[in-house]
């Protein structure tokens, strides 16, 4: 596919939970939830390709089992759509490599993708406010992807609050188990009434934890395994609700010396953490090759 054939092409990162805390529970009933996303320089790859039928067709099967009309990726695009009345459609083609299920915000970002890049295409021009909103009734993540910013955030995820973060490198060991996020919120081992933290306390290096990863261990061996491998060459940590681990360090030199160290051992690879997504960088050079 080329832009020969009408295609664009758009990045869709991975982030990273740095922390995930459960502060107790909202009137409407959902966890009320503190933690920091970052930003990854890796993720998937979005194509689209304008059509003027209408019509909204995925194109391939990039998470293989998943029904088009539940990707999200499709239902971002009808969203938006239904929104402005719009006549034009898309063919959209993802190319996956952020694992299903791994708490790494893969189709969050796809979605996400798709609302900003269409917004663009379609010369919509919604604003991230509207859009973002959009992306709220898709998914909890999908807003801070299409802000695109490291964001300190609260209530089920979509009350942000931009946030500086420094240089980083990560180590991310995928263990290959596809969490059920729902199931997990319902665990009768979860902690749910944390204290809350503040902004100051995750600056100043207090160890904030994830509220899941004690769950997560206790119930998928394939993860405590991977965290006792992790363990010799840092402190690994759990992202998001998912199996997904990874270790912090401050050099890609550092990174890529401890995965020579667990790579016999333990599937992984290292990334760069992004000052912001390199979405907005593509938005703002238009339309790619």
């Amino acid at each position: 596919m080329d832009a020969a054939g009408g295609w664009s092409i758009w990045p869709a990162p991975a982030k990273l939970n740095l922390f995930l805390r459960i502060a107790g529970r909202r009137a409407d009933g959902y966890h009320a939830l503190q933690t920091v996303f970052r930003m990854l320089d890796w993720g998937d790859t979005v194509r689209l390709r304008p059509r003027a039928d209408g019509r909204i067709r995925r194109i391939g099967d990039s998470v293989p089992g998943l029904a088009e009309a539940d990707d999200l990726v499709v239902r971002a695009a009808l969203v938006l759509q239904k929104e402005v009345n719009v006549a034009q459609g898309v063919d959209i083609c993802v190319e996956k490599r952020i694992p299903s299920g791994a708490g790494l915000g893969g189709g969050s970002s796809d979605a996400a993708t798709v609302l900003r890049a269409l917004d663009q295409l379609w010369q919509l021009s919604l604003g991230d406010d509207r859009l973002a909103g959009l992306g709220l009734a898709l998914g909890a993540d999908v807003p801070v992807f299409v802000r695109g910013r490291n964001a300190w955030a609260e209530g089920v995820g979509e009350s942000l609050v931009p946030i500086d973060l420094p240089p980083a490198w990560y180590l991310l060991a995928d263990p290959g188990v596809h969490v059920n996020t729902a199931a997990l919120f319902q665990s009768p081992e979860l902690t749910r009434n944390a204290a809350p933290a503040t902004m100051a306390d995750f600056v100043s290096g207090a160890s904030l934890g994830n509220a899941f990863e004690s769950v997560l261990r206790h119930r998928e061996p394939a993860v405590e395994a991977v965290f006792k491998v992790l363990a010799e060459v840092g402190s690994p940590r759990l992202t998001g609700t998912g199996s997904g681990c990874f270790v912090e360090f401050a050099t890609r030199e550092s990174a890529e010396a401890a995965q020579m160290r667990v790579a016999s051992r333990v599937s992984s690879r290292v990334v760069g953490g992004a000052a912001r997504s390199p979405l907005l960088d593509a938005l703002e050079a238009g339309v790619r090759d």
